[in-house]
């Protein structure tokens, strides 16, 4: 299982969220996408053109990854009429 749970990422996505406003994220389903697209992502840039995975230390896991930059506030998810996830 990961941590933080969804419920805590949903409250970090939405923080800045004005009273009365739409949430950014409303639905577990917003938060997997959001930083399962993270983890694609982080995965691309390993394996890269013209990277071979045996030289790249595997760290933490791209998922974990994800979910962490999410919690951090190091990644913004976007409403959904622009891109979902982008790297600050």
């Amino acid at each position: 299982m990961l941590h933080p749970s969804y419920t805590d990422l949903m409250k970090v996505v939405n923080s800045g969220v004005e009273e009365g406003e739409t949430p950014v994220v409303n639905s577990r389903y917003s938060i997997v996408m959001a930083t399962a697209k993270r983890a694609r992502q982080i995965i691309a840039r390993q394996s890269g053109p013209g990277k071979d995975n045996m030289d790249i230390p595997v760290i933490s896991k791209p998922l974990s990854k994800a979910v962490d930059e999410l919690y951090k506030g190091e990644i913004k998810v976007l409403p959904e009429k622009q891109e979902s996830v982008e790297v600050e």
